[in-house]
This record gives structure tokens, sequence and C-alpha cells, in this order.
């Protein structure tokens, strides 16, 4: 099992479709993280804000994309608060970190985030990277570096692992069982974003990409034991 993970999250990973959150799966992905949490293990979470709203549907109303961005960055902070509360509900110290001022909510900083995780924090990153232009994939990317992390973990929706295409429309796509960041920028897989390919491949960062659905899937994918792809 690894000992120090940076988690990366979608927003709709806590939604079933019928509203912004479903409680049964945020509580289920806690208790993951507190089993993981109970073997040692250091978590860092990143969660995007989709399930709340999406910034390039603001753009349709008339919003630049700066303030698209800002919207959306909101989102990810509100998500980040509710995965803090769930995982203390569980028993485990939880605390969210923001990359831009909100009030009652501490700052972002790498020296505050890595002696949290050292007294036993779980640390849920919200606000994105702090700027617009910048996706949750790239906070991710910069989060993981900054706190040594030894793998991201992308918990994808219904697809375990990185294909050559889109294996919902094609019968015969492949999986790839192991791959570089310089293979997804070469491709221009939509798997991250290519900033965010490019922090991890220039910085030595490895990423897992696996379904979250699954029993304790999370888990599996801490312990190395997960179907899916690894990107070195």
């Amino acid at each position: 099992m690894y000992k120090r993970v940076l988690l990366k999250l979608s927003g709709e990973a806590l939604s079933s479709g019928s509203g912004p959150f479903d409680f049964n799966i945020i509580d289920d992905v806690a208790s993951q993280i507190k089993t993981m949490v109970n073997n040692g293990v250091q978590v860092g979470i990143v969660v995007g804000g989709g399930n709340i709203c999406r910034g390039h549907l603001f753009e349709k109303l008339g919003l630049d994309r700066e303030q698209s961005d800002y919207i959306g960055m909101q989102a990810t902070v509100m998500n980040a608060r509710v995965l803090e509360v769930a995982l203390q509900k569980q028993g485990i110290k939880a605390k969210t970190l923001t990359a831009f001022g909100v009030q009652g909510i501490d700052d972002y900083d790498v020296e505050t985030a890595n002696k949290l995780l050292a007294e036993g924090y779980t640390l849920c990153f919200g606000g994105g990277t702090g700027k617009p232009f910048f996706s949750t994939d790239t906070a991710s990317a910069l989060r993981a570096q900054d706190m040594k992390a030894e793998v991201i973990l992308i918990a994808k929706n219904g697809t375990d692992g990185v294909y050559d295409k889109d294996p919902n429309k094609y019968a015969d796509a492949v999986r790839f069982e192991e791959m570089h960041f310089s293979d997804i920028i070469d491709l221009k897989l939509q798997v991250i974003d290519l900033a965010a390919a490019e922090i991890c491949r220039d910085n030595k960062i490895d990423a897992f990409v696996f379904d979250m659905a699954g029993e304790n899937n999370i888990v599996k994918a801490a312990l190395g034991e997960a179907t899916g792809t690894v990107i070195k």
C-alpha cells in the first residue's frame, strides 16, 4: 500500500445524477478513505465541481471564461467541505484548504499542508489552482508535487483505465496496462489535461487510472490491486 497519495475525484463522482450529492456515495468514499488512513496512508484529495456547475455553462449565459472559471472553483470548495464533514463523521481528522480566500477556511500553502499531513490529517484541497484557465487536473498534479505524493489515484466514473479509443463507442477498444505521460502528450489522449501531464512527466509523478465503481475500488487502487492503467 502506498504511504502518501493524492486522490483525484470528479465532482460528478459525488452524485448519482438525480441531484448534486448522493450521500450514500459520499459516505462510501469517506469509509474507504478511513480504511486507507487506518492502514497508515496519508491522503490528499482534489475534487472537481461538475456536480454543482460547469464553467462552460456560464459562458453560454454571457460570462467570460475567467468569471466562469471562478464560479467553478467555488463549487470545488463546496465539494471539499462536504467531503471534510463526511470524513469527520467517520472519525477521521480532516481539513479543507483552499487556493483562494474563503471566510472560515484556511488558505492553502505547502508548509501548512505537509505539517497537517504529518499530524495525521486528511486534506481536502478546494479552489483548484486558485487561478482561472487551469483545470482540477492541473491542481491535482501541483498538489501531488507539493505533498510529494507517491501517486495520483485518478478515480473515473465507469472507465477502468486508459483506452486507445472510447470504450463506450468502440467494442474493440484496448485498455493500456501501462504507459507514460509522454504517450498522453504525444497522442493527445483525454485522460488528464496536457498541462497536468507535463507537470507529472517533468516531476516524475506516477498516476493510476481506475474505475471508482465497485466494492472498495479506491482502497484496492491504493493497494495496487484494482484494474486500471499505470501512467509513469
